[in-house]
């Protein structure tokens, strides 16, 4: 579609909430009449067990089935055959064999392309085209970064580190330099919070020292509640699972300004500057 956004949600830290972030954000865009694409990036499979799949070594097609096509300069098979159709949105799953695709990467040339050789023909599909990485900065992310059009970062306050948003920027900077000079982050998304508490005060107020009016910090914040567990244990998005609960009226906020936003913010130099502060 026209405009279509690629999005990579990625933190290096696990446990952020990444693939809740993808999942929930997706379904809250979709009801909102947006037409959705997720990506499974991650070996761990978490994103596509949410979708439903609940043993995915039965899944006769994946997201690594598809990129060694491409690697090995083979025609893909129709869209319909490696892109599940849900309710809602859509979903190219993954497997484990995935670790192995992260193998192969390291041998191609162009390699850190390959998704973006893959995403780049959906476009014309879908309004939002939403990765889920993996939980380090391997080939893996660094193919997400090459395709996306900006960066959500979720961070959590219970597991707030300086040194590794840093890291994760840095990358960033690097893939923006050498391959990929449309990146953008949008922001920082507060995850796992709990607001009456005095560590999420001493996080917010460390985030603020060094990331704000450097990176957006979204206005929402996504709190911490057991809904959202029961919710991926039944493969449901917590929306659907209890839409009054907090965590989903905050990730229907959150879509709607992501849109408001634009979902791209600071300029070309908006790593440059987070990073150079941090």
């Amino acid at each position: 579609m026209e405009n279509c956004k690629i999005i990579a949600i990625a933190n290096q830290k696990g446990g952020t909430g990444k693939t809740t972030t993808a999942y929930n954000m997706g379904i809250a865009l979709a009801e909102i009449g947006k037409k959705i694409l997720l990506v499974d990036n991650d070996p761990q499979t978490n994103l596509t067990t949410a979708f439903g799949i609940r043993n995915t070594d039965d899944l006769s097609i994946s997201l690594h089935d598809v990129l060694t096509m491409l690697m090995d300069g083979q025609e893909l098979p129709d869209k319909s055959e490696y892109i599940l159709r849900g309710e809602k949105l859509d979903l190219i799953p993954s497997s484990i064999n995935l670790s192995v695709t992260e193998i192969n990467l390291r041998d191609e040339m162009g390699g850190e392309r390959t998704l973006s050789n893959l995403l780049e023909p959906l476009r014309e599909d879908y309004d939002y085209i939403i990765i889920d990485t993996n939980p380090y900065l391997g080939l893996l992310t660094i193919n997400a970064l090459a395709a996306c059009d900006s960066v959500i970062i979720p961070v959590s306050t219970q597991l707030w580190s300086a040194n590794g948003l840093t890291a994760l920027l840095n990358i960033i900077l690097k893939v923006q330099k050498k391959i990929n000079p449309r990146i953008r982050v949008s922001g920082i998304l507060i995850t796992m919070t709990d607001e009456r508490t005095i560590l999420f005060r001493e996080a917010m107020d460390l985030i603020d020292e060094y990331f704000k009016d450097k990176i957006r910090i979204y206005d929402v914040h996504i709190p911490v509640t057991v809904k959202i567990g029961e919710a991926n244990f039944h493969s449901r998005s917590v929306l659907d699972f209890d839409a009054k609960n907090k965590a989903a009226r905050a990730y229907a906020a959150f879509a709607k300004e992501v849109i408001d936003h634009g979902d791209i913010s600071g300029g070309s130099n908006t790593a440059d500057k987070a990073q150079a502060s941090a």
